[in-house]
């Protein structure tokens, strides 16, 4: 079909040249920056949204939201801009492909390529999440790898700071948007409102995909997978592909725990988890080839295109949740079975006895299970998610939990003072009551106290600054008449003053007294002003009293030093 906007000029600088995609809430076009002479990605709202307030608010937030990034691993914004009807938004233009077209062509991936991918997805919505800000829609669709090999997400359409008050998408009777093979339980149930541990579980979605190229919960329509996500857990990848191993089983249960407490509480804790996992695997189990019939599979059938090649991506949706979605499937009616003689009347030949046997071997395995389960809850526990939390919180927390946890400290550049930086165990590992939970706290950034600087010589003063964790500064010289020469006037910050180590301390140092310049020749006017501005006072003796002469004599002479405000006697000749 002829789109309208090919070949158009919007707000007179960007020309755009060719569609590249089409999503749910917009399509994209690779343009021309005239001004700059660049090639750039526009991304125009439809104009079927472009007239609502909300979803025009949105579009321009995540401009401004994603500007704010400085990540190599997103793909930034460059500018924001409206024309006519066109609400668009001009970023970065990535050439290459998306994930989801290379989990298309190659199917599942080794664990290294795996972990290739998803490490920098984490690294940028890491970013993301310390910035305060949450994806919630990361897919393969918005994963990009450049043809060099770089991965940046893109789409940050329904980005949300944290501290704000976006009700839209939480409320319990508004619509839901988003990609429903990645939507979070508490996306779905919406009875609460969402953090940044949606783009944790959405993450967890994307490492079980890669490794198993498949979605771990597929259905024939949308609410039937949303039901999945709300009723069932992630299945181990390691089911579908036997290559992968307990470690990364355990990672992608935890970052798909139904249960938010549960989960890491941000991508920087679930990149961690990753890596430390990597660095236990082995190069044999890093590149173990996944099985080939681990291909792609539709989630659902679907007749919406939403990239401009035919392939079956999954855009992000609109869509209004069944009331009964959170209720349990209705049990299927059985009709009875037909009636043969009388009433009460067994079948001839037909013995009871195996059916007991069955029942009796059941009832068994049940209450072997269930006796099972119950000790193994008497004595095990999940870590929960306890990061970001207070002391008193953390506490609060385990104890739901029947744990213990045991507190210490340490300084750190990111996490505020006095709330939990990690745990030992990690989120979701499985642990005994009776084992402690070790919980470290954040002291704030580290302080340094500035040293007695003061009177040291510079180089005294440069091997304090390193006994102490700090670094020399600029050093200014100037003259004074108490300090000797070479020696440190002030530092700044003074002494005591709290710095963060290595960060650098200005010096000023002496540089004795003031040397009297020469005045020699001068008239008395031109020869008071020198001095004067030196900081001396001047005395005047001759013949020639009144300035008509010049300066014979100068006591002391020039070059000698002396300290500010000392006299400087000048002599004049008759002419």
């Amino acid at each position: 079909m002829d789109d309208p906007l090919i070949g158009a000029l919007l707000d007179g600088r960007y020309r755009v040249e060719q569609r590249i995609a089409v999503g749910g809430m917009s399509t994209v076009y690779r343009g021309t920056d005239l001004r700059l002479d660049r090639v750039v990605a526009l991304k125009v709202m439809h104009p079927s949204l472009a007239g609502d307030p909300g979803f025009t608010e949105r579009f321009i937030r995540e401009a401004k939201a994603v500007a704010r990034l400085a990540h190599p691993n997103v793909v930034n914004v460059l500018d924001q801009g409206a024309d006519g009807r066109a609400v668009f938004m001009a970023m970065e233009y990535v050439p290459g492909r998306t994930l989801r077209d290379v989990l298309i062509d190659r199917g599942a991936l080794s664990v290294r390529a795996a972990l290739d991918v998803v490490e920098p997805v984490l690294a940028a919505l890491g970013a993301a999440h310390r910035a305060g800000l949450v994806h919630r829609d990361v897919k393969p669709e918005n994963v990009l790898i450049t043809d060099g090999g770089l991965v940046k997400v893109a789409d940050f359409g329904l980005v949300r700071l944290l501290s704000g008050a976006d009700t839209s998408v939480t409320s319990s009777t508004g619509p839901l948007l988003g990609s429903v093979s990645y939507l979070a339980p508490e996306q779905i149930s919406q009875d609460a409102p969402t953090d940044q541990r949606v783009d944790v579980y959405a993450s967890g979605i994307l490492l079980y995909e890669t490794l198993t190229g498949t979605k771990p919960h597929t259905g024939e329509n949308p609410a039937q997978v949303m039901y999945r996500h709300l009723h069932e857990d992630v299945p181990p990848p390691s089911a579908t592909a036997p290559a992968v191993g307990p470690e990364l089983d355990a990672i992608v249960a935890a970052a798909t725990a139904r249960d938010p407490q549960a989960r890491p509480w941000d991508a920087v804790e679930l990149l961690a988890a990753l890596q430390r996992a990597r660095r236990s695997l082995s190069p044999a189990q890093l590149d173990a080839e996944p099985p080939a019939s681990t291909r792609p599979s539709p989630q659902f059938p679907t007749g919406e295109a939403t990239a401009v090649v035919d392939r079956p991506t999954e855009r992000t949706s609109v869509l209004d949740l069944p009331p009964d979605l959170l209720l349990p499937p209705p049990r299927p009616v059985q009709d009875p079975p037909p009636a043969s003689g009388r009433a009460g009347r067994r079948a001839p030949g037909r013995s009871r006895k195996p059916l007991v046997w069955s029942a009796i071997g059941l009832a068994a395995l049940l209450l072997i299970g269930g006796v099972t389960y119950t000790l193994s809850s008497a004595v095990y526990a999940t870590v929960p998610s306890v990061l970001g939390q207070s002391r008193q919180q953390a506490v609060a927390t385990l104890d739901g939990r029947d744990l213990q946890g045991a507190f210490s400290e340490q300084f750190s550049e990111t996490v505020p003072a006095g709330q939990v930086i990690s745990t030992d165990p990690g989120v979701g590992a499985r642990v005994r009551k009776s084992d402690t939970v070790r919980v470290v706290l954040s002291k704030g950034p580290e302080q340094v106290a500035v040293p007695l600087l003061a009177g040291r010589t510079l180089a005294d003063a440069r091997k304090a600054l390193g006994d102490a964790r700090l670094a020399p500064g600029a050093v200014t010289e100037v003259f004074d008449d108490t300090v000797p020469k070479g020696s440190v006037i002030s530092s700044s910050p003074a002494a005591g003053g709290g710095l963060r180590p290595n960060s650098p301390v200005a010096l000023t140092v002496s540089k004795g007294q003031t040397p009297v310049p020469n005045v020699v020749g001068m008239t008395k006017d031109q020869a008071t002003k020198a001095l004067t501005d030196a900081g001396f006072r001047v005395e005047a003796s001759g013949l020639n009293l009144f300035g008509t002469g010049k300066v014979v004599a100068q006591t002391p002479t020039a070059g000698q030093t002396r300290p500010q405000g000392a006299v400087v006697t000048i002599t004049f000749g008759l002419f």
